[in-house]
This record gives C-alpha cells, structure tokens and sequence, in this order.
C-alpha cells in the first residue's frame, strides 16, 4: 500500500502529492531514500541519488493512458540508480516494458548515463539532440578526444602540473556512469513531441551543454527545463576545445528565450521545481554580467592567465579536481566572452608557454 501526503503546491491548490511507501506494505529502506512526488499535470519527480555535491538529480516520468510512460533523464548509471529505478518501478506498479520513451535533456552523465541500460531492461527508444549527441561521442564515443584534449587546454592556460593531473584522473572516472552507452534517436526540435498525452514544444539551448533540450507545454505553462535555468544554483557554463568557442554568449542567449516563455511551474534537473521562472533567468543574466565586470577588473593590472583568473574568481570554493575542472572551465568562458565584447584581448605566446589575457583600454 502506498502512503501520499498531500502538498501545497504553487498557488495554494492540492496539486502535489508526495509519494512515501510505508515500510512492511512494500516499502523498503532504500526506497524511502527515493523521494517520488506527484505534480499537477501528472508528471512525477524522481529523485536519483548522485554523488556529491549536488546529491541527487531530478528524473520525470510522464505516464500516458495505455499504462505506457516516458521517463525524462534517468540518471548516472550508478549501482544506487539501478536500485533506485527498480524501486520506483515496483512501487509505481510498472513493468520495464511500460517504458516507451526515454528522453535526455543533454549529454552530462548525470542526466544521459543511466540511458543505455535503461533501454536495455525496457526496449525504450532514446530521444536526443543531434547536437547533444554529437558532445556524447566528442566525450566518450570510440574516437573520444576529450579526456586528453581537456588537460592540454587547460595546461595551454596556466593550470600548473598537480591539477592537471588530478583532472585527467576525474575525467576517466565517468566513463563508467555511462556506459552501456544507447542507440539514440534524433529528436526533431521542430516539431511538438508527444510525452503524457500532450504535445511540448522543444526548445534548444546551450551554454551549459551543447544541444540541451527544455520541453515547455503553453496550455499549463509548465517547462520541463533540465540544466538550463537552476534554482539557487547558478548552471556550469563551460569552455572546452571542440566544443561551443563562445559558451556564456550561447548561455545567455538562451535564457533570454527561455524568460520570453509564460511559466507557471518549471521542472529543473536538480533541486525542487519551482515558480518566478523569469525572474530567476533574469537573476541568472546579473549574474554573468556581474562575474563578466569582476573578470575584467582583474585584467585591469596586467595581463593573466586563464589559471589565474580562475583562482582569483572561485579559490575559496575548489577543493578537489572536480571542482577545479568546472570552475577554470567557466574561468575561460567568462574571458572568452570579454574577449568576444573587445574588453579584453588574447595574449599567445610565440614558441608554446602560457595565454595570458590583457584588458582593452
């Protein structure tokens, strides 16, 4: 028997019920570190477990009435995440060959990893960008460059040697969170695409990651938004070689579409979905100008590395190769888009060594 307590949900209505099975009627211990919410619209949050330090990301599932559903970002694939959907599953009453869809947002392993073997218990088809895909197999695809190509960028930027070293090591620890990787499909953006009997509107960003996918439905003004606007956590944007030259400008593009929407209720990759989605693209959009501004003032005593103005910008918040990767990342793409703005300029080296960037008077 399975126990709901009924929510509050935005506006005051009993629209969201949270989904809690009762130990000894079904329940079980690692089920309760599953937390399922039902929302308004019949969309169901599933919470799956990840490592730190964001914990855990939001996978959907979108139930229609032949007792078939799509499931949007399964997860990493992880032995607690295989635990995890197998839980759900039973809980829910659905078997894996109930699993129609399968959808990914973007390419992170921790949205698309859990894809393949997902597919494999269920026989879903997986739905993605193409251009998505194309970051897919630029990462782990069998001519995968990243892994080697992501040290070098950054040694080309100041990252001294320990670092380097401690980044390869964390890029060769996600090969296993998504593979077996799946035989994809193509999601034509185009066009509406059918999940829980309505029809959403893609809409194609990036910035964050090349390709990513929000699903917006105009009747309700709900939007199923993965990483492209966040709650209290302000999205990774990232500079990588092979990848978007320009990933703030992509980013910022992007939320200024996103913004233009009607949204009553979005539905993030992490945290819990939340309403005053405009205002917090907007919040969203300060904030790149704010870093943009601190970035320049850096350059204005002399000219810097890439390495350098990343410490001087995240230095009390990296504490370990993961960290440092996102943030020198996010470092060169802010001072891609002040080079972009002709506020500042590429300083390289003639015989190898170090970029350095200087400000434009």
């Amino acid at each position: 028997m399975r126990k709901t307590e009924l929510i509050s949900g935005n506006g005051g209505d009993d629209s969201v019920r949270k989904i809690d099975p009762t130990p000894g009627e079904g329940g079980s211990d690692s089920m309760q570190k599953v937390g399922m919410t039902s929302w308004e619209g019949g969309i169901i949050q599933v919470s799956v477990p990840m490592d730190l330090p964001l914990r855990q990301v939001n996978s959907y599932i979108l139930p229609d009435r032949n007792r078939q559903f799509t499931v949007i970002d399964p997860g990493p694939h992880t032995p607690q995440a295989e635990l995890a959907w197998e839980n759900v599953l039973k809980e829910l009453g659905y078997s894996w060959g109930e699993i129609r869809d399968i959808v990914i947002t973007h390419h992170h392993p921790d949205h698309y990893g859990l894809a393949g073997w997902l597919q494999s218990r269920s026989g879903g088809k997986v739905w993605i960008s193409e251009r998505a895909h194309a970051e897919a197999r630029l990462t782990w695809g069998e001519a995968a460059t990243l892994n080697e190509a992501l040290p070098q960028f950054f040694l080309s930027h100041g990252m001294p040697g320990e670092w380097i070293q401690g980044v390869r090591e964390h890029l060769e620890r996600f090969l296993p969170q998504v593979t077996p990787q799946p035989d994809v499909t193509y999601l034509n953006t185009t066009e509406p695409f059918l999940m829980g009997n309505r029809k959403w509107k893609p809409i194609v960003t990036g910035g964050h990651a090349p390709g990513h996918l929000s699903f917006y439905d105009g009747g309700s003004g709900q939007i199923l938004c993965g990483d492209a606007v966040l709650p209290q956590i302000s999205p990774n944007v990232s500079l990588q070689p092979g990848s978007d030259p320009q990933p703030l400008l992509t980013f910022m593009e992007g939320l200024r579409e996103l913004r233009s929407l009607r949204v009553s209720q979005a539905f993030p990759g992490h945290r819990k979905p939340f309403a005053g989605f405009t205002e917090r693209a907007d919040s969203l959009l300060r904030h790149h100008e704010e870093r943009l501004d601190t970035t320049a003032a850096l350059l204005e005593d002399g000219p810097l590395s890439g390495f350098a103005v990343c410490e001087a910008l995240f230095r009390s918040r990296v504490s370990n190769a993961h960290q440092m990767r996102f943030a020198m990342s996010e470092a060169l793409a802010h001072l891609a888009e002040l080079v972009r703005r002709e506020r500042a300029a590429v300083i390289r080296p003639e015989h190898g060594g170090v970029t350095t960037f200087a400000a434009v008077k």
